[in-house]
């Protein structure tokens, strides 16, 4: 059997589109006839505890590490790599989030790394072309099972649905403001995912929620159960992310058979065609995202026929046994 550690940051089962990759792949490792395990890094000086974290893991066949993982590690990689060492890349080097001069060193840290790793995996096309020789691994798709439905719309003509944690890149205020710009009772805003409300951020989101009553609704993190309700219930998707590696939850909503809302940025083109299965706007427009929900949210017809589309399109993308074969045979060496 084959073994392999992963290096990832924090908590594995924090609830965002990477770490719910690892969580599956490492569900179907058995299937695979390989084991993962996880090695985490504290969040807190993280650098520190690199050395201790790499000597565990090289204990395994395969050391595996995780892009938010893989700055922290620069210098002991330098000092002693693993024999047989991957990178599994969900955002480009330098990461989304961060401030400039962060981002300028943490990029060349993430590409000391990968230079020295044996094979790179990306999750998506967007980030092939970002490196020499990597492979693409997408995420896959877990059909929502389950017949429970519960009423979103709540009186409002349709029930738009957003997941997605309150990170400013995901563009949860702006999706507040198109939502505003509509008159009452037309659409009903469900947020679900972590609301991080310790940050200025998510205080920001706390109050403009506020000025906008009976119009949105907070649900928090949601495990797989909840999220899948969610899914079954809304009439569209929305997410105005300023960048999206993939694009899980995306890809979710079209097999549940809603027609997606979103950017003209990050993976959002490769999955959704504008007219197609969603629409897709010009980052940054508030008037032309209000004008797509009040667009989908009003035209009945035109919301069953994007929301058809995506399901189709849906199925074109790998399930999630598809993609671990595929990633277990690159850690294996197998073509």
């Amino acid at each position: 059997m084959l073994t392999i550690c992963l290096i990832t940051l924090g908590d594995p089962a924090t609830l965002t589109g990477g770490y719910r990759y690892h969580r599956r792949m490492a569900e179907l490792a058995a299937d695979n006839g390989a084991r993962l395990t996880f090695a985490s890094l504290p969040p807190r000086l993280p650098f520190r505890h690199g050395r201790r974290v790499l000597r565990a893991a090289a204990q395994a066949d395969v050391v595996l590490v995780d892009s938010i993982a893989a700055a922290y590690l620069a210098p002991w990689i330098a000092l002693r790599r693993p024999p047989r060492l991957i990178a599994i890349v969900h955002q480009p080097p330098g990461g989304i989030d961060h401030a400039p001069p962060r981002k300028w060193v943490q990029a060349r840290l993430d590409r000391f790394v990968y230079r020295r790793c044996d094979q790179v995996i990306v999750a998506s096309a967007l980030l092939a072309g970002r490196f020499d020789g990597a492979v693409v691994v997408q995420p896959g798709r877990d059909h929502q099972a389950g017949t429970e439905v519960s009423d979103l719309r709540d009186g409002a003509q349709a029930a738009a649905l957003c997941v997605a944690n309150w990170l400013p890149n995901k563009g949860i205020l702006e999706l507040l403001d198109a939502a505003a710009a509509l008159p009452p009772g037309v659409l009903r805003v469900h947020l679900a995912g972590d609301e991080r409300a310790g940050t200025a951020y998510g205080q920001r989101v706390i109050r403009r929620t506020r000025d906008l009553p009976g119009r949105v609704v907070r649900h928090g993190p949601c495990n797989d159960a909840e999220i899948g309700v969610l899914y079954r219930s809304a009439d569209l998707f929305v997410l105005p992310s300023r960048w999206e590696t993939y694009g899980t939850a995306i890809a979710e909503a079209m097999d549940a058979g809603l027609p997606v809302i979103g950017w003209r940025s990050g993976n959002l083109p490769h999955l959704v065609e504008d007219g197609k299965q969603g629409i897709v706007i010009t980052p940054g427009d508030i008037g032309a995202l209000s004008g797509a929900l009040r667009r989908l949210a009003t035209d009945e017809p035109e919301r069953q026929r994007m929301g058809a589309a995506a399901a189709h399109r849906a199925l074109s993308l790998p399930t999630w046994e598809q993609s671990a074969q595929r990633f277990y045979a690159i850690l294996a060496g197998r073509p």
